[in-house]
């Protein structure tokens, strides 16, 4: 069957060898194809290609390679949050981290990473109710070491862009706990002492002979590209490539966690609101290769929509990524038309 490339699925198999439209060989028959394949075909501008059993195969998340996957690697999530509590409360009594406690924490967690192509599902999965500074950090660490592999960093290098991202709000550790758990609207001077938590980051890391590309991300994850961020309001070219990456994992998390103040949003609605903030706010190269790479993982996914029916995404729509064509019993309703409703929740 001859599909587009925005229409593949984890799992779909190659009938031919791949070539760009430059006569480069891109994959080969019967090739398996995960999350890493199909970023590979949008690399190289392969529009179409044939495969078998599109929508046939039972989802990724369903499959026993993948649930044992899952199995496999919450443990190291959950080490990862109880780490970073602890990396936390001793950077409040010491103002330093220790690095090779980091480095404990975070390379079992990598290691099950590389097998885990499916960060949809991972997400969902990831049902800690802890403390939210320490899962976000988790999170931000999580993603920001997908985006960098995405966008084709070697391993070692997104293993720091994953570790800047873990650490990027230790400088939290001196705001006082009544502010970062304030169920209300921050006032403006509470606003401007929270911001503080980016110098004090800087300053931590720094104090504890760390590398420099860790420092600069917790002082600069909340810097945007047309200059309106801050602590320090630079532009594109003066924020770190790392900040860039963890700024888009930091947002992403932020919103599609629970906090005091604010519920989490749906997963395809947060990638629709990180695709607005691509032009002009978060840099537009990492927010658009994390798209790219997150949208195949929905396929498969369970939904509820906004009028209560339950179904599940069968097809991204070429049109609009965000919303979908879902299947409920024999009836497919193409989101992108029927604007009337939306996906409510998504589950494994």
């Amino acid at each position: 069957m001859r599909v587009h490339v925005t229409d593949l699925k984890p799992g779909d198999i190659l009938q031919a060898d791949t070539f760009s439209d430059k006569g480069l060989h891109v994959l080969k028959k019967q090739t398996e194809l995960g999350t890493i394949e199909i970023a590979k075909l949008f690399q190289h501008g392969v529009d179409y290609v044939d495969v078998e059993s599109l929508y046939t195969k039972e989802s990724l998340y369903d499959s026993p390679k993948n649930q044992e996957s899952l199995a496999k690697i919450k443990p190291h999530l959950a080490n990862a949050i109880d780490g970073f509590e602890n990396i936390f409360l001793e950077s409040i009594s010491t103002g330093k981290v220790n690095s090779s406690v980091v480095d404990d924490i975070l390379h079992p967690l990598v290691d099950q990473l590389s097998d885990q192509s499916d960060v949809v599902s991972l997400l969902l999965a990831n049902d800690f109710n802890d403390d939210y500074t320490y899962q976000h950090s988790m999170q931000v660490g999580m993603l920001s070491y997908y985006i960098a592999s995405w966008l084709g960093y070697s391993k070692k290098d997104a293993y720091s862009a994953g570790k800047a991202g873990y650490l990027h709000d230790i400088g939290k550790c001196r705001i006082p706990r009544e502010l970062l758990n304030k169920p209300a609207k921050l006032t403006h001077e509470e606003f401007e002492e929270v911001k503080l938590h980016t110098t004090y980051g800087y300053e931590i890391i720094r104090n504890s002979s760390m590398d420099e590309a860790s420092a600069l991300v917790a002082l600069q994850h909340h810097e945007r590209d047309d200059g309106s961020g801050y602590p320090l309001r630079l532009h594109v070219h003066n924020i770190h490539p790392f900040s860039q990456i963890v700024a888009v994992a930091d947002v992403f998390s932020a919103m599609t966690t629970h906090r005091v103040y604010q519920s989490k949003q749906e997963l395809l609605t947060v990638l629709r609101e990180i695709y607005s903030l691509s032009f002009g706010k978060l840099n537009a190269k990492p927010t658009q290769v994390f798209i790219r790479n997150m949208i195949p993982n929905f396929l498969g996914k369970k939904v509820l929509l906004s009028d209560g029916q339950s179904g599940t995404i069968v097809m991204t729509n070429p049109i609009d990524s965000f919303r979908p064509l879902i299947q409920i019993d024999s009836i497919f309703l193409d989101l992108s038309t029927e604007r009337n409703l939306s996906i409510e929740k998504l589950f494994m």
